[in-house]
């Protein structure tokens, strides 16, 4: 398992490319996962929510929070 990174120390880039990697990482889960179930299917989830964290932090930014 990946040890949890604090969104708020990293950069603008640096949280656009975390979000690039991890929807990329989703949607190699989700093709293998439609082809054979996952072992886990729990780590779809937290995918997700990975993807939410990041994009709510961008959001943030964005908005001057």
């Amino acid at each position: 398992m990946k040890e949890k990174i604090n969104l708020k120390d990293l950069s603008e880039q640096d949280l656009k490319n975390q979000l690039a990697d991890e929807s990329m990482r989703l949607k190699k889960l989700q093709f293998s996962h439609t082809i054979s179930p996952v072992e886990n299917p729990m780590i779809l989830r937290g995918v997700r929510r990975t993807i939410a964290r990041i994009k709510t932090e961008l959001r943030k930014r964005e908005l001057g929070f």
